[in-house]
């Protein structure tokens, strides 16, 4: 099987230090039959844009990689676009830097991480055999107002793939702003660590050209 849907793999990989707090991953630690509970009130709200972006992936994967990868890349950056506050996932991913750049660096980052982020689910969601997601109905609420949206990608005859869902009420629409690789691995923290050497000189220019390369190199030169 050719696709290389474990974004969350490749976190876990990269940066276990990026984990999350033991107390949060028991806390996402649910029995499968939680997938098949009845959504309490008010949860619809929190889990539909986990849902729409599980439907761009579907489509994305069964085009395949026969698709253009800007095809593939056009109906992710739609649902990405509409389904996180990647605004709000920069500026944590930059931390205290991010009111000390320019306005213009700050734009430019701001559609470099977009391109970085699209580019990636489309490089890594590009095959279709069977695969499902399962959503969990009941969402898991944190301390600071904020909830969990768990998440199964279930592949016919292998082991399902964790990939859960951190969900704020932005002005009065739930979006993603964190994505848990297994339940537990912040991938803010993960590229927070990430990036922190290509911001010391005081500019983002240097996080800006690798987002680039990066970016070309998941669409194989596609995307410039």
């Amino acid at each position: 099987m050719s696709i290389r849907t474990n974004l969350c793999r490749r976190m876990l990989n990269r940066a276990r230090r990026g984990a999350l707090p033991l107390v949060l991953a028991g806390l996402l630690a649910a029995p499968a039959a939680a997938l098949a509970q009845p959504a309490p009130a008010g949860a619809d709200a929190v889990t539909a844009p986990v849902r729409n972006l599980d439907q761009a992936l579907l489509q994305a994967m069964r085009a395949g990689k026969s698709a253009p990868f800007p095809q593939r890349f056009a109906t992710l950056d739609s649902a990405i676009g509409q389904d996180f506050d990647l605004d709000l996932i920069v500026q944590h991913v930059v931390g205290l830097q991010w009111s000390q750049l320019p306005p213009a660096q700050q734009q430019q980052l701001l559609t470099a991480y977009r391109n970085y982020a699209v580019a990636s689910y489309a490089a890594n969601f590009d095959s279709y055999s069977g695969q499902s997601f399962q959503v969990s109905p009941q969402p898991r609420a944190l301390p600071n107002g904020q909830e969990i949206v768990q998440t199964r990608l279930v592949s016919p005859g292998g082991a399902p793939t964790e990939l859960d869902y951190v969900m704020q009420n932005v002005g009065g629409h739930w979006r993603v702003v964190d994505v848990l690789a297994d339940g537990a691995i912040s991938q803010v923290a993960t590229q927070r660590s990430d990036f922190r050497n290509l911001l010391r000189d005081g500019t983002a220019q240097r996080l800006i050209a690798t987002l680039q390369r990066k970016v070309s190199a998941l669409s194989d030169g596609a995307l410039a």
